[in-house]
């Protein structure tokens, strides 16, 4: 066994357990995984597009995805990654055969990381992991809100947003 496979299959085992736990509260917690890596680097940047791409070379260049596009929309709240030939296929596969959603992401973890880090940004959210072992690539959505009046943005991952204005009411405005 290769040492990649063997850290990978110890990963799927960890991230499982976490899913079973009963309070809940462990899986949140791998939102950490990863970002010791991108903090041992120098990411710079004012934008958060300057962060992402700054991200995506320090990620690709250390070999741990072949390649990463990305686009923001939804009033800039809206965060779609694309990761091809992603080191961790091998573990979101075996979680996949184990009959385990797919909720854990150490590539997206690293790039909303300093994405809070380096711009202050107030949380950040993700929403939605597709792994395609076959193609290996993975697609993930995520919410990235800079202050508590975004926090109030609700998207439905369309060209739709719902606001909430200054009377509390909802509208819905194309994003």
């Amino acid at each position: 066994m290769d040492r990649t496979a063997y850290f990978n299959d110890m990963m799927a085992r960890l991230e499982e357990l976490f899913y079973h736990e009963l309070s809940d509260c462990a899986c949140w917690k791998t939102e950490f995984i990863g970002i010791d890596f991108i903090q041992s680097r120098d990411i710079q940047g004012s934008t958060p597009t300057e962060i992402i791409e700054n991200c995506i070379r320090e990620i690709t260049t250390a070999g741990l995805a072949k390649e990463i596009s990305y686009s923001i929309g939804g009033q800039d709240i809206l965060l779609y990654v694309r990761v091809i030939g992603c080191i961790h296929v091998a573990k979101e596969t075996a979680l996949r055969q184990r009959g385990i959603k797919i909720y854990n992401c150490p590539i997206i973890n690293m790039i909303l990381d300093q994405i809070i880090e380096k711009l202050n940004f107030e949380t950040t959210y993700v929403a939605g992991i597709e792994v395609d072992d076959s193609k290996n690539e993975c697609l993930i959505k995520s919410a990235i809100f800079e202050s508590p009046e975004k926090i109030g943005n609700v998207c439905d991952w369309t060209d739709q947003c719902r606001l909430i204005d200054e009377n509390d009411q909802w509208t819905t405005v194309k994003c």
